[in-house]
C-alpha cells in the first residue's frame, strides 16, 4: 500500500495531480492527504468524489497508470 496526496496547485493544463508520498514531484504543502491505497486508481477515484469540480489526474512519474492528460 502507498500513501497518496492530491496537489492543490493546479498544473498549466488545468489538472490537479494525485501523487504518491514518495514521489519526487509531490507537493510540499497545499495538498490533501487522500490516504493509503493499493493502486492509484482508488486514490484518483476518492479525489474525484471529494472534489468533483476539479480536473483530477495521476502524476505521470509516480502514477503513470492513472495519468490521462
Amino acid at each position: 500500500m502507498k500513501k497518496y496526496l492530491l496537489n492543490f496547485n493546479m498544473q498549466d493544463n488545468g489538472d490537479y495531480e494525485v501523487h504518491t508520498d514518495d514521489c519526487y514531484y509531490k507537493p510540499i504543502n497545499n495538498f490533501d492527504d487522500l490516504g493509503f491505497f493499493y493502486h492509484c486508481s482508488s486514490a484518483v477515484k476518492i479525489a474525484k468524489e471529494k472534489y468533483p469540480y476539479k480536473k483530477i489526474n495521476g502524476c505521470i512519474h509516480c502514477c503513470p497508470d492513472c495519468h490521462t492528460s
